[in-house]
């Protein structure tokens, strides 16, 4: 297995969570109702957005008539250009507006309450955004409450107030929405980071004598990767869950870490271990590599290769290396006794050729009549049995075959002597009648298996055994 020695970052605290939704930026007032309208501003912007000046300047055109002339009928200038508005039974002064004419003066004033309604309107809008804070709410109203408590403006003040009492009651039904809305994104945030921790847990405990290192280390980067991209993408967690939840993943990786570098640890003392005995083998190989005691030889280097698979892995390069130290010492061994038997086979092969050409000698002196001609064809067999065993080894599948048919020579030769032999035997003339006719028993005997036999080869045989037995039969007469 290929060294796995990388470690995952063991961070000791949880990676920094971050708010995912922006803040709101402020963006200019609407625009005129004729024109394309650009997107909305936050009504805090809006809100926050106070025009002082030191003294009034007109308000950039975007009403219609009919809402300024309503407007400016809750207001009335003096002949100083002091401006009132008319607030239920009683009048209150909002401005001095003493070099136009009372109804520029109007006018602008006017325009002020339909910027402070159209701020109202704006917030309403955004009541109905899925994109809304709590925050944004909260800033909003306070803001607006500020602009709509005696404001610098002439119009219906009632209506304001109301409209501004009705936002703030929408405000709160939206943050109530809004914070059960979190509460359900906070807890679906926390069961997705639960199963990431989970699974680490899971992998921490299932670790073993066979767990796969590198690629468990690779899930444990994967689940701190998933960890990573949920941080960034998910709702925000309270940090004393998201500290829980990250104490038990940090926990599980540990565990990892700590069993990891364990088993690396003893796998190097391993590794040191089999390196040692490979050397040792190696040096045992080198010895015996120009042996040509080659039966005894090879059996040690069986022995020698049992022993380096027994001697466990070293790591990939080490273990390529040595291995090549070792195959070069057995191959130099065993190409030596190969081309030994190369040699041997070759001369075993001449060795049989001479010695079937010595068959042909021997098995031509055979049958013999008498016991002279057993006596002259056993100094001839003699002759070449001492040739034979000077010529040598002939190949295995060979030597049972020929030595066979030099045994049947002799054999033959033999019967002769052994017959002209009782002959002169005082007691043998008292067996010669029996085993005659024990002879002529079995020939007859024979004649008829021969005559049954299919087989050729059984019946070469059979032949060849009536042959012997014809010329005992023949020495005893």
């Amino acid at each position: 297995m290929a060294d796995e020695t990388a470690t995952i970052s063991d961070n000791t605290t949880e990676p920094t969570e971050q708010a995912t939704t922006p803040a709101a930026t402020p963006t200019p007032a609407p625009a005129p109702a004729s024109a394309p309208k650009p997107h909305a501003p936050s009504p805090a912007a809006f809100a926050k957005k106070a025009v002082k000046r030191p003294a009034p300047a007109a308000s950039a055109s975007g009403y219609s008539d009919a809402e300024v002339k309503a407007a400016e009928a809750f207001g009335r200038v003096d002949d100083n250009g002091t401006v009132y508005v008319r607030e239920g039974d009683s009048e209150r002064e909002v401005g001095q507006f003493p070099d136009v004419s009372k109804e520029e003066a109007l006018s602008l004033y006017a325009r002020r309450y339909l910027d402070l309604k159209a701020k109202l309107d704006l917030l309403a809008s955004r009541l109905h955004s899925d994109t809304v804070k709590s925050h944004e709410i909260d800033e909003t109203l306070k803001s607006l409450e500020q602009e709509t408590d005696k404001p610098a403006a002439i119009g219906d003040m009632a209506a304001l107030k109301q409209q501004f009492e009705q936002l703030k009651e929408a405000g709160a039904a939206k943050k109530a929405e809004l914070t059960k809305a979190r509460k359900a994104a906070i807890a679906k945030a926390i069961e997705e980071r639960t199963k990431i921790v989970e699974k680490a847990e899971v992998l921490a405990s299932s670790l073993d004598d066979e767990t796969n290192w590198r690629s468990t280390a690779d899930k444990f980067r994967s689940l701190f990767d998933q960890w990573q991209q949920h941080q960034r993408t998910s709702v925000h967690i309270d940090k004393p869950q998201a500290d829980a939840l990250w104490k038990r993943f940090s926990a599980a990786r540990t565990t990892f870490n700590q069993a990891r570098r364990k088993w690396s640890q003893a796998r190097d003392v391993e590794r040191a271990h089999a390196k040692a005995e490979k050397e040792a083998i190696i040096a045992e190989a080198n010895q015996l590599k120009d042996s040509t005691a080659w039966g005894e030889t090879s059996r040690r280097f069986n022995e020698l290769m049992d022993r380096w698979k027994r001697a466990g892995r070293v790591g990939r390069s080490d273990d390529d290396a040595l291995w090549a130290r070792f195959r070069k010492a057995a191959d130099e061994f065993f190409n030596a006794r190969q081309a030994d038997r190369d040699q041997i086979s070759t001369s075993e092969k001449e060795n049989l050729a001479k010695k079937e050409e010595l068959l042909k000698k021997a098995e031509a002196l055979v049958p013999v009549a008498d016991e002279a001609a057993a006596k002259k064809a056993r100094q001839a067999l003699g002759v070449i049995q001492d040739e034979w065993d000077q010529i040598g080894y002939v190949p295995r599948d060979d030597m049972r075959r020929i030595e066979g048919r030099l045994d049947a020579v002799d054999k033959q030769i033999k019967a002769v002597e052994d017959a002209a032999w009782k002959k002169t035997d005082p007691e043998a003339d008292a067996r010669k009648s029996s085993f005659e006719e024990q002879l002529t028993a079995q020939l007859a005997e024979l004649d008829e298996k021969i005559a049954a036999e299919s087989d050729p080869k059984k019946k070469a045989k059979l032949e060849a055994e009536k042959a012997t037995k014809e010329q005992w039969l023949n020495a005893i007469k």
